[in-house]
């Protein structure tokens, strides 16, 4: 389009777009409620309805320590008289009476060796909640830090697409009155239809944040994020605490998940030698009063019986436990071996993402900004011509949009990295 031809179009100004802008805003106010990052923590921390569910398997591996200390019941027996032959007598208790009691007693460390499996089944218990715990917090991070930068998108898109969407009913006017050529009208139309895709594309991915916000912290409204741009710039500027190695130190320390791995090396073991145990007969012993029925009146008699271990009756299961203990074994060795990988492949990705996103400075970002205000002024006067404007449109949105992508990347990269240390690496005020 020449410039000529721009004295028959109403160009809407700077500050019609940014009116369309400010009007999207109050929308958050009024169906959301602002919330910082810790608040959404705290919420989470207290309501969260899976860690409640996980940690009932605490309380269920709690309760099997408790049944494995019990003892078996001792066990009452009274005898008596129901017919006697003699003097033709029914229940002739007055001749005969018994009375005895009886208790298994297990050797061989049976219940000792039965508490300690059961100690290390909570300990699994308690790290699973542990490493559920630290996944879901991460992902509560990120879902909190992704939604404000859709957020912030969508309010700078909707501008652009109210500004373009009265910019293209002015160029349809003049387009039907042969002022301008019909390209003109199209190529603003493509561009409105691309704010438009990404701009429903933004605000799916916000309202798939938003529910997992709401799982995450059991809120039943929406969650207006509540940060300061320097804040989050800070946020994104931080470096972890340590190096590499020193990071795989402390992973291998505090991650629940291989803990867990070593856990279960150590359960494994504790069950095999709990099975073995279980082949060492028990002994039952026991005290009896008998009236009338003994050698003497009135004896008080005791008992000791034991089986007779002809065989090994739990072979099956010593056999099984002991499989079991190897696969355990294997699986730890794995853990830590899939452990070191994820955190050197988090750990570069994070770097490499970090590094590129510090090689654009604040400068650079405020030039973008002056120059797009610049374009539309510019455009408006009729100085630039509409091609060199949707062009610079098309760039402007591009990198606005690798600013954003670049930022969510190095916070999901770095809670990541909290995740598999199990540690606050990158801290910030809240």
């Amino acid at each position: 389009m020449g410039n000529a031809n721009l004295c028959h179009i109403k160009i809407p100004s700077m500050k019609n777009g940014f009116l369309a802008l400010c009007m999207a805003m109050p929308i958050y106010s009024y169906t959301q409620n602002a919330c910082r990052l810790k608040d959404c923590e705290q919420a989470f921390r207290q309501n969260n309805l899976r860690l409640i569910s996980q940690y009932y398997n605490i309380s269920a591996a709690d309760a099997d320590v408790v049944q494995a200390k019990i003892w078996e019941l001792p066990q009452l027996a009274f005898e008596s008289n129901v017919y006697n032959p003699e003097q033709s007598r029914v229940a002739d208790v007055a001749h005969y009476k018994s009375v005895s009691m009886q208790q298994l007693l297990a050797l061989g460390g049976k219940r000792k060796r039965e508490i300690a499996w059961a100690k290390s089944n909570r300990d699994i218990a308690l790290l699973e909640y542990e490493s559920m715990a630290a996944s879901l917090l991460a992902e509560l991070r990120c879902s909190f830090y992704s939604l404000y930068l859709d957020q912030q998108s969508l309010q700078r898109i909707s501008g652009q697409l109210s500004y373009f969407n009265e910019l293209l009913e002015a160029y349809q006017i003049q387009a039907s009155k042969g002022n301008i050529s019909l390209k003109d009208e199209v190529r603003i139309r493509s561009l409105v239809m691309s704010l438009d895709h990404e701009r429903v594309q933004i605000a799916n991915e916000i309202l798939q944040s938003q529910n997992k916000l709401k799982l995450l912290t059991d809120m039943d409204h929406d969650v207006l994020p509540d940060i300061r741009e320097e804040e989050l710039e800070e946020r994104v500027h931080l470096e972890p605490l340590m190096n590499l190695d020193d990071l795989i130190a402390l992973a291998l320390r505090n991650n629940a998940e291989y803990q867990q791995a070593l856990k279960a090396v150590e359960a494994g073991q504790k069950y095999e030698d709990w099975q073995k145990s279980l082949n060492i007969p028990d002994v039952t012993g026991g005290l009896q009063w008998n009236q009338d029925g003994g050698a003497f009146r009135n004896e008080v008699n005791f008992s000791v019986s034991i089986p007779i271990p002809l065989w090994k009756q739990n072979k099956g299961n010593i056999q099984k436990a002991r499989i079991l203990a190897e696969q355990s074994q294997h699986t730890a060795h794995l853990a830590k071996k899939q452990l070191i990988a994820d955190l050197s492949t988090v750990y570069d990705s994070w770097k490499n993402q970090y590094e590129q996103y510090n090689r654009i400075s604040r400068k650079d970002f405020q030039n973008l900004e002056n120059v797009y205000k610049g374009m539309l002024e510019n455009f408006r006067r009729g100085n630039i011509s509409l091609l060199e404007f949707t062009d610079f449109i098309d760039t402007y949105r591009q990198n606005i949009s690798q600013f954003n992508e670049m930022k969510k990347q190095i916070i999901s990269s770095s809670e990541e990295l909290n995740r598999l240390v199990q540690s606050d690496l990158f801290k910030t005020k809240q």
